[in-house]
């Protein structure tokens, strides 16, 4: 028998949710039957929809905690409740560490790892009122898990956000559940910027186990399995969503044929 997660009834924020892999998460929890509120300081270009649906759009500021605060109780009073938040928005420009100064290294862990608390803490004042909770997925990054030559600040971010996603889930247990999500490479409408055209961008999928990027659903559909009941159990965990991820390259430095 098939197994279909409904959300229906549930609320879901999804921070950075108006494009790129934002608005996949976005568009497959909408798709599962939750409410979605996306946030980001400036409007999306166009709806974010799937369903027949349209995620809410409010506008905040990440890094301000006040504002964060209340944005949270803005989406308790109009929605009832908070059941899902998705800690997506983040990024960091390519610049080696040689290249820009503390403070500019400083803004990429601000925005990739304390804005995720910020949201996170303010989140659980909402879902620690409820009966059933609610369920906090990070969004990190393979290049928490392996040198990040390019994106060092942004690397050490995302693997403090795992290692912070691990002790809330012990501290906010039972109640509230959190998860980390570990994108690889993703093909988003910025794909361009990083891998070139469309035959750079196959020719980096090739690079991946499983021949090709992420598309933006492949993560909205790992993140609608973390924030349901068929993941009740699952907590403090970190689930790689990377294609099986980059072929050693002593493989191909090796004369040795296999």
């Amino acid at each position: 028998m098939p197994v279909t997660i409904d959300l229906s009834g549930s609320v879901a924020v999804v921070t950075g949710g108006t494009r790129g892999v934002g608005a996949g998460i976005a568009r497959a929890l909408l798709e599962a039957g939750a409410e979605v509120v996306t946030c980001a300081r400036r409007p999306p270009d166009e709806p974010v929809e799937a369903a027949g649906r349209t995620a809410r759009f409010l506008p905040v500021d990440l890094r301000d905690p006040a504002a964060v605060t209340g944005f949270f109780d803005r989406v308790r009073a109009d929605h009832g409740r908070l059941d899902v938040l998705v800690n997506n928005a983040g990024g960091t420009p390519f610049r080696m560490l040689g290249e820009g100064g503390a403070a500019q290294q400083a803004r990429v862990v601000e925005l990739n790892l304390v804005a995720p608390l910020t949201a996170s803490l303010a989140a659980y004042e909402v879902m620690r009122h409820q009966p059933g909770g609610g369920s906090i997925v990070m969004i990190g990054s393979v290049s928490g898990t392996r040198p990040s030559p390019g994106s060092a600040a942004y690397g050490a971010a995302k693997a403090g956000l795992d290692n912070l996603a691990r002790s809330m889930a012990v501290e906010w247990a039972p109640l509230v559940r959190v998860n980390t999500l570990v994108p690889g490479m993703v093909r988003t409408e910025l794909s361009h910027l990083h891998y070139g055209d469309e035959d750079g961008v196959a020719s980096v999928g090739r690079t991946v186990p499983l021949g090709r990027l992420a598309e933006p659903s492949d993560i909205g559909d790992a993140c609608v399995f973390l924030a349901s009941e068929q993941a009740a159990y699952i907590s403090g965990a970190s689930l790689l969503v990377h294609g099986g991820g980059e072929r050693p390259a002593f493989l191909d430095a090796a004369s040795v044929n296999h």
